[in-house]
């Protein structure tokens, strides 16, 4: 079973929220004694550990649902959330809140099986502080559905976005049918220099691809303001860095880029010079 990305965030009775964890997900096979790992995308997986204390449980046959997933210390720990067959009961017709329960009650959690943690109905303050804690986000289940092998709308995906704001420094040519411009040119502030930080090329409807655009035209200037990992010159037009918009995205990349930025708003109380990286209060630890 899969979830669906949703850009909706919301609360529930009905509702469970748990972890969204940053790992590979994976089915576990328990028979007798003999133990058997898959991938999302039925790979075999070779995790010792994991293996030798599924073979521990006492129950003959078994299949969990989980993501094998690094933890703070850096050692790897396989986060079960789905019970899907007992001692030759399937039991993915069950609703979920009591597959929730038949796996606490089955399974014997000690490293590095884990059992994962749920939250019934708050899932908006749930995803603020997933978000200020460096997690990748959130799941959102129907508490009443069963498991079905396919992407379904009763699991959602609430990913975390960070945001903040970028100095304007250019724009790039539309293509098609687009209007007004094709993407901004952002960065920002380190030591004095502005530093090219990428393109952001969507978030616009079309009033504010004309509106913008018109505001850029006015700042027009013949060469780069970006001191630092400038863009290619082709099809750029540059400004003078006076606009500040703002700008969601889900990480940087090793290179110092953003990836999948998007357009948010523009800031007119906040000074350019004032922008700056910002970093997150705490990250997860990573192999």
């Amino acid at each position: 079973m899969a979830a669906t990305l949703t850009q909706q965030r919301f609360s529930g009775p009905e509702w469970i929220f748990q972890r969204k964890f940053d790992g590979i997900r994976m089915l576990a096979f328990k028979n007798g004694s003999d133990v058997k790992l898959y991938s999302r995308n039925r790979l075999p997986q070779h995790r010792p550990a994991v293996a030798e204390a599924i073979a521990k449980l006492p129950a003959h046959d078994v299949i969990l649902d989980g993501e094998a997933a690094w933890d703070e210390a850096s050692k790897v720990g396989y986060h079960v959330f789905d019970i899907l067959w007992l001692d030759g009961r399937d039991t993915r017709g069950l609703e979920l809140r009591d597959r929730k329960r038949l796996l606490r009650a089955a399974i014997a959690f000690r490293t590095p099986l884990r059992y994962t943690e749920h939250r019934v109905g708050d899932g908006e303050k749930f995803y603020r502080q997933a978000c200020r804690s460096g997690w990748e986000g959130l799941i959102a289940k129907r508490a009443g559905s069963p498991y079905v092998p396919r992407r379904s709308p009763d699991w959602l995906k609430f990913k975390c976005v960070a945001e903040q704001e970028f100095v304007i420094g250019g724009w790039t040519d539309p293509e098609g049918s687009r209007t007004g411009f094709g993407a901004l040119l952002v960065g920002y502030y380190e030591d004095g220099a502005l530093v090219y930080a990428g393109k952001v090329g969507t978030g616009f409807d079309e009033s504010t691809l004309r509106s913008l655009a018109t505001r850029l035209r006015r700042l027009r200037r013949s060469r780069s303001p970006f001191a630092r990992g400038n863009p290619r010159a082709a099809g750029a037009h540059w400004v003078e860095p006076r606009l500040v918009a703002e700008v969601g995205f889900t990480e940087w990349t090793r290179t110092g880029k953003l990836r999948h930025p998007r357009f948010l708003g523009l800031r007119l109380d906040k000074a350019a010079r004032d922008v700056v990286r910002e970093t997150p209060a705490a990250t997860e630890t990573r192999p």
